[in-house]
C-alpha cells in the first residue's frame, strides 16, 4: 500500500525545507522513528510515524525504524513484531531497521572515550543518594564524593562493570558536567547502569545498559540522522543530546533535535505503562481489544489506515500542547468509511412483524443498492422479503410522543427498499411484553413509494425472518467516562502511579455492550471476514477479524453514524 498523503505545512516541515535548500547537513533528509519495544504502538505513535516517514518521503530522503531497546526488563520481541506490522499496515516501509542494541559496542567505546577525556566518572552512590544530591530547580546539586576519581580509576571500574564483577546498583557511569547547571538533566546525568538481565536480542552478553539520553543522540549520530523529531517532554533533554554528540566527536554537521507537541486525545490514555496495566489486569481482552487506542485495536475495530493518516495530518504539528476532541477522530473515520463501505441492513433488537395479507409462501427478491447516490461507487444485491419480518424494537411505540415517525398502532411506515405497511394489532405475552406486531402491506408500493402520492414520514430497516442470519454485534464505545482520565473531572490532578485510586475509576462500564442475537441480511454471509459495512441507521461495523467465522458472524462497531456523545457532553 502506498501513502500519497503530503504532509501539511508546519514549522518542522518549513525547517526541513530550508535545510534542503541550503544543504545544511550535506546529506539527504534522514529521519527516524525510535519506539521502545515495551508495548503495542498506539494512536499517539501514528502522529510521529506520519511525520517522520512523510517528511522523508516528501523530500526524497530516508526514514529509519530504530527500536530503543535498552531496558531488558520490559522489552519483548512481540512488541517489535507488532510495531513492524502496524507500520506496514499504515502504508510505510522503513529504509532500514536498526536497534539501539546494535550499538552497544560502540556506545561502550564512547563511554571509555568520555572517561579518558575526564568527561565521565563511575559513581558508587546509591540511587537514593544520587537523587537526593541532585538538588532542586532553585538549589544546586551536590558533587558526588566519587566525582574526582582519576580517569584510570574510572576506566578500571567501568571495565569491571562490563565484565560483570559487580551486582546491580553497585555503580553507574555519569557524565561529568555541572551539578549547578540550571537544566537539572545536565547535573551529571547517568549514562550506563548495571543490569544482570537477559536481553531479548543480545541474550546474556551484556550487563551494562545505556540509558535513554546516552543511547538516543549517539544512535542518531551513528545513523546520520539530520533532524531528530521528539515530543515536548524531551525538550530539556536537548542539552545532553548536543553535549554527548559533540563530546563523542560528531562535529561535522551533527544531528539536531527539535520538539513538537504529542497527540493528546480525549477519553483516551496513551501511556503504554497504563495500557499494559489494562491488559495485565484483564480489564480489556488484550492489546488488540477494539476499545484500546493501540493501532492493533483500532484496526480490529474497522478503522482504515487512510483514516488514521488523514486524522494525523489534520491534527497537525505544533509547538504547544493541546488536547484533541474524540469527535475529530471519529469525523475522519466516518468521512473515510462513508465513501467506501456498502450499506446493508441489520436488526440489533428484533421484534417480529407478521404481514397478515401476505400471500402464503411467497418470497420477493428486492433490489437494494449498496451505495447512496453521493458515493461514486456502484453495486447492489437482492434482499429476500417474506410475510414474517424482524424490525428494530426501538422502531415501534405503542403510545408514541410527537415527532416519533416510526411504527405505531394504526400508523403506516415505509420499509427500506420494500413496501408500505400499517400496524393493525399488537400481540403481548402474559407479562405484557410486546412479542409480535400484526400488520398489512400495500402491494402497490413495492420499492417503498405510494402510486397515489400519499406521504409517509417514517422509513425503517428490516430483515426477512426466514432468511436472516444470526450474528453477534459488539457495540464499542469510549473506554473512559471523562475526557482526561489522568485528571478526572479537571479539578483535581489524579495520581500518576499504579495505585487503585487513579485512572481505573473512570473506566466506562458500557464501553462494550454485546448484542448476542442480532439478525443481519443474508447477503453478508458471502463476504470475507474483515469486510466493513454501514448498518443502515445504526453505524459503521466490521466483521471481526479475530473471532468471526463463516459459521459464526461477529461484527464490531467502528463508529456511530454521528457523535452520540455530543448531547451528553452538552448536558
Amino acid at each position: 500500500m502506498s501513502n500519497d498523503t503530503t504532509p501539511r505545512s508546519n514549522f518542522i516541515r518549513d525547517l526541513v525545507e530550508e535545510d534542503v535548500a541550503t544543504n545544511r547537513f550535506g546529506r539527504p533528509v534522514t529521519t527516524r522513528f525510535p519506539p521502545e519495544p515495551n508495548g503495542f504502538p498506539h494512536i499517539g505513535h501514528v502522529k510521529s510515524i506520519v511525520l517522520n516517514f512523510g517528511l522523508a518521503r516528501e523530500f526524497g530522503g530516508r526514514c529509519n525504524l530504530r527500536f530503543d531497546d535498552t531496558n531488558p526488563f520490559t522489552e519483548d520481541i512481540k512488541y517489535v513484531e507488532a510495531m513492524r506490522r502496524d507500520i506496514a499496515w499504515l502504508g510505510y516501509e522503513p529504509d532500514a531497521v536498526y536497534y539501539a542494541s546494535d550499538y552497544f559496542e560502540q556506545l561502550y567505546e564512547f563511554a571509555e572515550l568520555l572517561v579518558t577525556k575526564g568527561k565521565a566518572y563511575v559513581d558508587s552512590q546509591t540511587d537514593e543518594e544520587i537523587r537526593a544530591n541532585r538538588g532542586t530547580v532553585t538549589t544546586p546539586g551536590t558533587n558526588s564524593p566519587y566525582r574526582d576519581r582519576t580517569p584510570d580509576e574510572n576506566l578500571d571500574l567501568l571495565r569491571r562493570m562490563k565484565a560483570g564483577e559487580f551486582p546491580d546498583g553497585a555503580h553507574v557511569l555519569r557524565a561529568r558536567i555541572d551539578m549547578a547547571h540550571p537544566n537539572m538533566i545536565m547535573r551529571d546525568p547517568l549514562l550506563l547502569r548495571i543490569r544482570h538481565a537477559h536481553h531479548y536480542r543480545r541474550g546474556d552478553a551484556w550487563c551494562v545498559f545505556p540509558l535513554y539520553d546516552f543511547a538516543h543522540g549517539l544512535s542518531d549520530a551513528i545513523e546520520g540522522i539530520t533532524r531528530s523529531l521528539c515530543t515536548l517532554e524531551f525538550k530539556d533533554n536537548r542539552d545532553i543530546y548536543d553535549w554527548l554528540v559533540r563530546e563523542c566527536g560528531f562535529t561535522d554537521h551533527p544531528p539536531t533535535q527539535i520538539e513538537f507537541a504529542r497527540l493528546e486525545l480525549d477519553y483516551t490514555l496513551l501511556s503504554k505503562r497504563k495500557l499494559l496495566r489494562l491488559v495485565n489486569e484483564g480489564l480489556v481482552s488484550g492489546w488488540d481489544d477494539p476499545r484500546m487506542p493501540t493501532i492493533s485495536g483500532i484496526r480490529r475495530r474497522g478503522v482504515t489506515p487512510e483514516a488514521l493518516r488523514n486524522f494525523a495530518e489534520a491534527v497537525g504539528v505544533a509547538r504547544k500542547p493541546a488536547r484533541t476532541e474524540l469527535a475529530t477522530f471519529e469525523h475522519y473515520v466516518r468521512d473515510d468509511l462513508n465513501m467506501r463501505v456498502p450499506r446493508v441492513m441489520c436488526v440489533l433488537k428484533p421484534l417480529k412483524v407478521v404481514l397478515t395479507n401476505w400471500p402464503a409462501g411467497q418470497v420477493d427478491e428486492l433490489e437494494a443498492p449498496y451505495y447512496p447516490h453521493d458515493v461514486p461507487l456502484e453495486g447492489s444485491r437482492t434482499v429476500p422479503f417474506s410475510g414474517e419480518l424482524w424490525i428494530e424494537r426501538d422502531d415501534f411505540m405503542e403510545d408514541p410522543p410527537k415527532k416519533f415517525f416510526r411504527l405505531a398502532p394504526g400508523r403506516e411506515v415505509r420499509l427500506r427498499y420494500g413496501y408500505l405497511i400499517t400496524c393493525q394489532e399488537v400481540v403481548k405475552d402474559a407479562a405484557g411484553e410486546i412479542v409480535e406486531l400484526r400488520c398489512t402491506y400495500d402491494p402497490a408500493t413495492r420499492g417503498g413509494d405510494a402510486p397515489d402520492g400519499r406521504r409517509v414520514q417514517g422509513t425503517i430497516h428490516w430483515v426477512s425472518a426466514a432468511h436472516a442470519v444470526d450474528c453477534e454485534v459488539r457495540l464499542y464505545d469510549k473506554l473512559f467516562t471523562v475526557p482526561n482520565p489522568d485528571h478526572g473531572d479537571g479539578s483535581v490532578m489524579e495520581s500518576d502511579d499504579d495505585t487503585p485510586a487513579d485512572f481505573l475509576r473512570f473506566l466506562n462500564p458500557e464501553s462494550l455492550v454485546v448484542v448476542p442475537h442480532a439478525k443481519v441480511e443474508p447477503s453478508v454471509a458471502r463476504d470475507p471476514i474483515g469486510t466493513r459495512y454501514q448498518f443502515e441507521r445504526t453505524g459503521y461495523f466490521v466483521s471481526d477479524p479475530v473471532d468471526a467465522t463463516p459459521e459464526r458472524l461477529v461484527f464490531n462497531r467502528t463508529v456511530t453514524l454521528r457523535d452520540s456523545w455530543a448531547k451528553v457532553a452538552a448536558k
